[in-house]
């Protein structure tokens, strides 16, 4: 059994998002493998607390916790700081691995899952494999209506291209890397990766998987679950339900709802639109849930809408392995995730144009049952095909294994 030193940034067994890739991978490698896993300090007591409270079998997982001393990163604040403090992170990680002589075969970094930030495992002379990585393409302008929220994403954009095309140890992890794996096709045309070197492995999955032919309910229930921040777009999703609503008769608007699940920057604004819309009493703003309690949401829907402009999206995973359609713009990020088959695609156009797309992708899954019935199992299918925590690890399985095979090679050629 061959060991794999994995460094992730973020591991914790409660939380989402990057956290919850880091611990899933962790998982994923030791049902092959055995695990070195390297991650923050501020880990270390919810994940040996969840090994206690579950009984949990680690024979194949050992746990590293690494940080700078608390003089050198004073200056860190919650997200404030944490690109560059993430950034100096990874650059010492090759010293604290040979300060305390792990011993390894193949070295794996994974999160942020930001392909602007290098990893520096290559370093250690031992293959390396780097990612998931990703990104969030530009918001195109059309659908940025805050003059300050455009900036805002421009200066990202501009501070993405800058390291992407300036930073010698990204240029280096690219050239010695011997595997890379990008969240998104986007992710291979902004690096210029070799295509022999990279693999698409998305960072969003789940382990849910519930059947959700048996709700009773009479309303057709559409969600969102988003940050209220430009990214997510649910401004869009509020007008897009507004114009839906409007198309229906009369007497099937009460049948109708949609529950916004969130929080965010965006809460006024967002809650500003809904008081001047007709279908303002059948919207409701729950607020954020915890991950653990998101099942019963995704129970009793019908459609999952997401008009975000992301890279990725944890939360298509999930809507997927409850039977939900999913309704998202055809981009780089949700819209790879569900392909062809897992719901209704839009194209980019103008923001107005994308309100009636949208609405009229919600009117034909109310109208049409043998469509809905039809993406629903096809999301359950694709779901369960890439979109399991097993089924990653079966990706990380054959990749290692790749990885094995041609150094023996090499080593008796």
């Amino acid at each position: 059994m061959n060991t794999i030193l994995m460094t992730a940034y973020d591991i914790n067994p409660y939380k989402g998002s990057e956290a919850a890739t880091g611990w899933n991978f962790v998982l994923q490698i030791a049902r092959f493998h055995k695990v070195k896993a390297v991650t923050r300090k501020n880990n270390q007591e919810s994940i040996e607390q969840y090994v206690r409270e579950h009984d949990f079998d680690v024979s194949n997982i050992e746990f590293h916790y690494y940080d700078f001393p608390y003089w050198l990163r004073f200056w860190k604040r919650g997200a404030r700081g944490s690109s560059l403090y993430f950034y100096l992170w990874q650059m010492f990680m090759p010293l604290f691995v040979k300060k305390h002589k792990l011993k390894f075969d193949i070295a794996h970094n994974i999160n942020f899952h930001a392909d602007a930030f290098p990893t520096f495992l290559w370093l250690l002379g031992k293959p390396t494999v780097w990612g998931p990585i990703n990104h969030h393409e530009k918001i195109p302008k059309e659908y940025i209506h805050s003059r300050k929220e455009y900036i805002k994403d421009r200066i990202k954009w501009i501070i993405k291209l800058f390291l992407w095309n300036v930073d010698p140890f990204l240029w280096l992890s690219k050239k010695r890397c011997d595997v890379i794996l990008g969240g998104n096709r986007s992710v291979q045309e902004r690096l210029r990766v070799q295509p022999e070197n990279f693999k698409i492995l998305s960072q969003v999955a789940s382990q849910n998987i519930v059947n959700n032919n048996s709700k009773q309910s009479k309303v057709f229930n559409i969600i969102i679950a988003a940050r209220f921040v430009p990214l997510k777009g649910v401004d869009m999703a509020l007008y897009a339900f507004e114009e839906f609503y409007n198309q229906l008769p009369t007497n099937d608007r009460t049948n109708v709802k949609l529950s916004i699940l969130g929080k965010g920057p965006l809460k006024n604004d967002l809650q500003a639109i809904h008081k001047k819309l007709k279908a303002k009493n059948n919207i409701e703003f729950i607020g954020w849930i915890d991950k653990n309690e998101m099942d019963s949401f995704y129970h009793n829907a019908n459609i999952f809408l997401f008009p975000s402009h992301e890279g990725a999206g944890m939360v298509v995973a999930e809507a997927m392995s409850h039977a939900l359609p999913v309704v998202c713009f055809d981009n780089y990020g949700p819209g790879e995730i569900i392909g062809d088959s897992a719901g209704i695609k839009i194209p980019y156009s103008s923001y107005d144009e994308s309100i009636v797309l949208f609405s009229n992708a919600l009117k034909r899954l109310y109208s049409d049952h043998d469509l809905h019935t039809k993406l629903s199992h096809n999301a359950v299918q694709r779901f369960e095909e890439y979109y399991t925590w097993d089924a990653k690890g079966l990706v990380l399985k054959k990749i290692y294994q790749e990885i094995l095979d041609n150094g023996d090679k090499n080593a008796h050629s």
